[in-house]
């Protein structure tokens, strides 16, 4: 018999959604037992969002800075598992605070030592460098990455920027205005998890993960475009600077660090309209010259490996 963990944290319900229908095929399988369990911050956070508080939890998340989650149930702590599915998504370029702070827990860390761990993440589209600090607290635990699934939202950039924020405040999964398409993952991908459910299965049955997330892959279970990453590293940068200086200001005065996160705001909007755009052109004039250097880059990300 395997036992198999789904530990994971969902916001909006979609990771929830998504790990269900990926776990079906072993769910179905006499062989296999699955447990889910939510991650579950003492502080909940509120869906749909607040403006406020959206941003309030920018320095926090960025700088991965943990907050309390409530204890795991003994029945969980106390079991070995043949195989851990690891569920989070993604705040500011980041794992969501939840599940950061579970990965640097005492707890997190004894859980998923020594285990095989799957990680599956649900995002806007920027999950590249979120993925990569996931790595590092992974690998500082002593757990063994065996493989990744990302599931995003496939619409363009911009178009996604729109939906993603008229789901998240107003709460509503729908189509904006009816015009514009439904935000998040695609309702067809979601449906479709069970794919990747079914690779899982025989790997975990065989007790061996090697060439797991090659078959991921080729399942279209890691989507990496190419401009995304540049965003992804050039986004990083300003948020380090953004988020280091917010959080200083706030250790000292609270009024400052709101004064702060109001210009931070709408730094936020001036980026996303304006200074993308001009990166992607940038991209696009050097695409060619970095071609070798960017598919080697989209294998890399792709892959489990650390650099």
């Amino acid at each position: 018999m395997c036992n198999v963990l789904v530990l994971y944290y969902s916001q909006t319900g979609q990771l929830t959604e998504i790990l269900n229908n990926m776990m079906t095929p072993l769910i179905n399988d006499e062989t296999i037992t699955v447990t889910f369990q939510p991650i579950t911050p003492e502080k909940a956070y509120d869906f749909p969002w607040k403006k406020e508080e959206f941003f309030e939890v920018f320095p926090e998340t960025f700088l991965q800075i943990p907050k309390p989650n409530q204890a795991l149930p003994a029945t969980i702590k106390k079991k070995k598992y043949d195989l851990i599915i690891l569920g989070y998504t993604v705040w500011y370029l980041t794992p969501s605070i939840p599940f950061n702070s579970f990965l640097k827990s005492e707890e997190g860390r004894q859980l998923i030592a020594n285990t095989p761990v799957i990680t599956v993440n649900a995002s806007r589209n920027m999950w590249i460098l979120a993925q990569e600090k996931v790595k590092k607290l992974l690998a500082d635990a002593q757990a063994k990455l065996v493989g990744n699934i990302a599931f995003v939202d496939r619409n363009i950039n911009h178009i996604s920027v729109i939906t993603i924020v008229h789901w998240m405040l107003r709460g509503k999964k729908n189509k904006y205005l009816g015009v514009f398409p439904k935000p998040g993952v695609s309702d067809k991908d979601i449906d479709e998890a069970s794919k990747f459910g079914e690779i899982i299965k025989d790997y975990v049955k065989k007790g061996d993960y090697e060439g797991m997330q090659e078959d991921i892959v080729a399942s279209d279970g890691v989507r990496v475009k190419p401009f995304l990453i540049r965003s992804d590293q050039g986004g990083n940068r300003i948020f380090k600077k953004w988020a280091s200086i917010i959080y200083k200001a706030g250790e000292k005065s609270p009024p400052k660090r709101k004064v702060l996160l109001a210009i931070f705001r709408r730094y936020l909007v001036v980026a996303i309209w304006l200074i993308m755009p001009i990166v992607f052109i940038l991209f696009l004039i050097t695409y060619l010259p970095m071609y070798r250097y960017i598919k080697k880059n989209i294998k890399y990300y792709q892959s489990i490996r650390l650099r």
